[in-house]
């Protein structure tokens, strides 16, 4: 079980049209994971859910979106944080 909050890196990286994105938490929480572009516009929001302690793995598909750099933030039991990802069309 995890002892800690960890966002990875996306794999693969970087991708075209479908990447995932793995984070564990150690504690059952309420978790949130939002992708914004660089303007800091809300692209999409993968969790917002109560999760038990684990292991997770999300699917995120940008096809439709422009090519470019992406963040995204995982919140989760007063904990946040950002990667970046790059979409390559």
């Amino acid at each position: 079980l995890p002892v800690d909050y960890i966002l990875e890196e996306n794999y693969p990286t970087p991708f075209n049209p479908a990447t995932t994105i793995r984070y564990s938490i150690p504690s059952d929480t309420r978790v949130t994971i939002k992708v914004h572009n660089l303007l800091g516009q809300e692209v999409v929001t993968l969790v917002d859910e109560f999760k038990k302690i684990g292991t997770y793995d999300v699917r995120l598909d940008l096809s439709g979106y422009a090519t470019g750099m992406y963040l995204y933030t995982l919140y989760a039991g007063g904990f946040h944080q950002t990667r970046k990802l790059l979409y390559i069309k």
